[in-house]
């Protein structure tokens, strides 16, 4: 039986505080997933949907874009991908009585732990101009109210059209088709807050914005380095495959501020060995300083050019551009000014550097510990500098590893959900329907929120996800929303975006990758595309959480049919019918997907081609894999002050809070908390239990404050503290972002500790 959502939001401001574990998964996983299931679906339908996903003939998993291997498990999920099925399949519904009971008002004052635990959206909800709640409006009125607005505007490009990457492929193709037929590429997605600082170095430098690996490259390397990542919380199935690298004979070596429980052991739940004793994943740990990264990297290069005999000459002669000029820089790093940037001890770089001049094959993985800086491009560009040195990209067991989060991000972009698109992809796409596309660029997630800020956007759609509460500077992203003519969102549960609206709002309910998909032409299923560039269907088992659901490339195909009307050429009806015609046409626009439904109908599905990894062909200007030479840039700290990272919980995926505790860092029952080095707590007379405010600081003068915070002593590098998202997206500045990608510099944030207003 499952169990009712909690009445009320549960305090979170007293959190208890254990010692952090040291070890990720074992029987505490299996139990915290059996017990989140059982209250979201009950054990019947819990059995039904878990057994079903990341199978082959079953769904793709709506939490990361982790792949799985050929041969699956039975139960081939993880503790976090089973809470994110869960709260998808949950029996609890969201119908247009609640909203009667909860004003916008009252929905704005509540945690998103609550808003996310009332259940599935059941019907489309429409909030009037002046109307204090949503009402129930059939799908007929909700797109004609998006097209009176869309109709209104100026210029097609003061509408943005926003993609989570849940979304699926077709769904993505559709919406991106959509909207340069209508005349924008104000296409943002999540990739512009999270890994677009690694497309952005990678296809200057390599070619291509994707990882080079596969999860068999992994399994063969000699070694893994793990950067500014936690895959315990949140790519908990990346432990095996480090596992069974380690049985192989690997090394890893983790760079990351926190020690993190799933690095250091994993307690394999599908093995009694591993549920008994687990296996230890990292030989060295370096407790890097925030953003010290492309200085450590700089330095390994350095090192390694210096080393007889350590450079593949032949390689970097054959398949490489700018080595000279990076060479000289590399050549200048300094061993004083690397050990400030990073705050390692020499001998800890010293024995990185034995390991790296040992490895045959290296790979290096990274995630928002990276991206999510100033520096990011430049810091990534440093990191595929270090492997071109060696040759490790286009040989087996070596390579460039992002660590993509959400389940079909990298399926978004592929499909054409970006604001600056390749020309190429322009041209095939209006060639195929008959259109002309705009070529001038759109707005990406932080131009999209000044742009409605400043009035020049005055309709935003949004496929998914939760918009407001991913992005940064939490004020100026409310108020620009509340300015903006049109807020519409695609969803399948209530979020924090719901209560912050522009004058009139639409939520559109739609179906789950758990929900079976049923159209005029019979059962449908869409594809996606994991972090490793393997493409495969998904098809739901569950009957949908209400009989008023439209499934994604449903909702695009009658709003496009709404807007454009019988001027377009496009079929739309045909493709709302039929996903199998929208899989044909991407065929004949995007590269690597011809003859697409035979081969996505495999099971398994099929992996894109990567020029640099399948044959070494490097397709940037000079044809060859770039070095680069940035200067080193590494943030300074000012007295009295701490650099701060967001991050997750363990109860968390992405904006999603599936509970209150942080298990492995000894967090329960509460979400205000910032985790601070001991040493430095002291210095700066803060005991441990005391209350907070975090006060960021930027050149704009601007205070920003996220008040109430419980001061946690917990081992983080010196002079570096930690703390949850979204309540911290408040203290990260709009302005703040990555050079070159635009990405929020959500992990170099200035931060003052005051004594708490709210003590």
């Amino acid at each position: 039986m499952a169990a009712k959502p909690p009445a009320g939001d549960p305090v979170q401001d007293a959190p208890q505080v254990a010692a952090p574990q040291h070890a990720a998964a074992g029987l505490p996983a299996i139990g915290h997933t059996l017990k989140m299931a059982q209250q979201q679906m009950g054990v019947r339908r819990s059995a039904q949907t878990l057994l079903k996903v990341n199978q082959k003939d079953g769904f793709d998993c709506p939490g990361c874009a982790w792949p799985e291997e050929d041969k699956r498990h039975r139960a081939e999920f993880c503790e976090n991908g089973a809470k994110a099925v869960a709260e998808e399949a949950t029996l609890r519904r969201v119908t247009p009585d609640f909203f009667a009971a909860h004003p916008v008002a009252d929905l704005a004052t509540r945690s998103g732990y609550w808003l996310g635990q009332q259940g599935r959206i059941t019907q489309p909800m429409y909030l009037a101009e002046g109307a204090d709640r949503y009402d129930a409006v059939t799908w007929e009125r909700a797109f004609e109210i998006i097209a009176e607005e869309l109709k209104a505007l100026g210029s097609p490009d003061e509408a943005v059209f926003y993609t989570s990457g849940r979304t699926s492929n077709e769904a993505a193709f559709l919406l991106q088709l959509f909207a340069r037929e209508f005349g924008t590429n104000n296409l943002p997605d999540c990739s512009n807050m999270c890994h677009e600082s690694s497309g952005s170095a990678l296809v200057e430098t390599i070619g291509i914005g994707k990882g080079s690996v596969s999860l068999e490259d992994l399994h063969q390397a000699d070694l893994i380095i793990v950067a500014g990542q936690n895959p315990g919380t949140n790519h908990p199935r990346m432990l095996s495959a480090l596992e069974k690298a380690k049985a192989a004979g690997a090394k890893i070596i983790s760079v990351n501020p926190l020690p993190e429980a799933g690095l250091e052991r994993f307690k394999n739940p599908q093995t009694p060995q591993g549920m008994i004793k687990g296996a230890a994943l990292t030989d060295l740990f370096l407790q890097i300083r925030l953003g010290g990264d492309q200085a450590l990297f700089r330095l390994l290069n350095k090192l390694i050019i210096e080393a007889d005999g350590a450079v593949d000459e032949e390689f970097v002669r054959e398949h490489t551009h700018g080595y000279e000029e990076f060479a000289a820089a590399a050549r200048a790093a300094d061993w004083d000014e690397t050990l400030a940037a990073t705050g390692l001890e020499r001998a800890k770089i010293e024995q990185a550097l034995a390991m790296v001049l040992t490895s045959r094959r290296t790979i290096v993985c990274w995630a928002m510990g990276l991206t999510q800086h100033k520096h990011a491009v430049p810091t990534i560009r440093e990191v595929v500098n270090f492997l071109l040195l060696r040759g490790n990209i286009g040989r087996p067991g070596a390579g460039v590893c992002p660590v993509r989060g959400h389940s079909n991000v990298q399926g978004d972009r592929t499909m054409g959900i970006f604001e600056r698109p390749a020309p190429a992809f322009l041209d095939a796409l209006d060639k195929e329907f008959g259109i002309t596309s705009p070529r001038h660029h759109g707005f990406d997630v932080v131009r999209s929120i000044q742009a409605l800020r400043d009035g020049e956007a005055k309709v935003f759609f949004a496929m998914g996800g939760n918009f407001v509460g991913a992005t940064p500077d939490t004020d100026v992203t409310e108020a620009a929303m509340r300015r903006a003519r049109l807020t519409v969102h695609v969803s399948t549960k209530l979020n924090r975006s719901h209560a912050v609206t522009g004058a009139r709002a639409l939520i559109l309910p739609t179906l789950g990758r758990t929900d079976k998909d049923v159209q005029a032409t019979g059962k449908q299923f869409v594809t996606v595309e994991d972090s490793m560039g393997m493409v495969h269907a998904s098809r739901g088992n569950l009957a949908p959480a209400s009989p008023h659901l439209l499934s994604e490339p449903a909702i695009v195909a009658r709003l496009a049919g709404a807007v454009l009307g019988p001027a377009s050429a496009t079929p739309w009806e045909d493709f709302e019918k039929d996903y199998g015609t929208i899989r044909d046409r991407i065929s004949r626009v995007v590269p690597g997907f011809e003859d697409f439904n035979a081969r996505v109908a495999r099971p398994g599905g099929f992996t894109l081609p990567h020029g640099p990894r399948d044959e070494r062909r490097f397709t940037t200007p000079t044809g060859k894999a770039n070095f680069t030479a940035a200067p080193v840039e590494y943030p300074e700290l000012p007295e009295g002050r701490l650099l701060l990272q967001t991050l997750r919980s363990h109860d968390q995926y992405n904006t999603t809070i599936y509970g209150l505790d942080d298990r492995y860092r000894g967090i329960k029952g509460g979400r205000r908390v910032v985790l601070v080095n001991p040493d430095d707590a002291r210095e700066l007379g803060l005991a441990d239990g005391t209350y907070t405010d975090l006060v960021s600081e930027w050149k704009d003068g601007v205070e920003r404050r996220a008040p109430g915070f419980r001061v946690v002593h917990y081992p983080t590098a010196r002079g570096c503290a930690a703390a949850y998202y979204p309540e911290t997206n408040v203290l990260v500045p709009l302005d703040a972002t990555a050079d070159t990608s635009n990405t929020p510099a959500s992990k170099s944030v200035i931060v003052r500790l005051e004594q708490s207003r709210t003590a």
